[in-house]
């Protein structure tokens, strides 16, 4: 990642957005740029990169859900539109890892932590989420974690 940091990234594609003239770009950028402003403001404090990475994850699993309902009701423009708005989103998340990179750091957590059960689930996610953290689904790992330990 480049020395700028991504609240920087986002400000900056904004920008070009709106020297490019691309809205629905723009609008997904703003839409971003506007929750973090609103969590500065709530809890007045500054979002660094990682509490940001975790924002745009969120965002991106919200659009994820409510794609699944458009299509689930038969309107694909409207899942069209959440593709779009997951696809911009993306841009700003590091490189997703593969499956086998998140084993191992699963495999790895499970070690460090001394799980053996499902019981110690909790304490192997909570090792885990922060390096997975904007680079992969935490729904997928999550599943990966249950089979490791069941």
């Amino acid at each position: 990642m480049t020395s700028a940091t991504l609240k920087e990234q986002l400000t900056e594609a904004m920008k070009n957005a709106m020297r490019n003239k691309e809205k629905k770009r723009l609008g997904t950028i703003r839409m971003a740029l506007s929750a973090v402003k609103q969590i500065e403001v709530d809890e007045r404090t500054d979002v660094d990169d990682t509490r940001l990475l975790a924002i745009l994850d969120k965002m991106i699993k919200q659009r994820r859900d409510s794609k699944k309902q458009y299509e689930d009701a038969e309107r694909p423009e409207l899942a069209q539109t959440e593709q779009d708005e997951i696809d911009v989103l993306q841009d700003f998340l590091p490189a997703a890892l593969s499956e086998s990179d998140i084993e191992q750091i699963v495999i790895a957590a499970i070690e460090s932590s001394g799980a053996s059960s499902m019981k110690d689930m909790g304490s192997v996610m909570a090792i885990v989420k922060p390096q997975i953290q904007g680079r992969g689904d935490m729904g997928s790992v999550s599943g990966i974690v249950k089979a490791k330990l069941g």
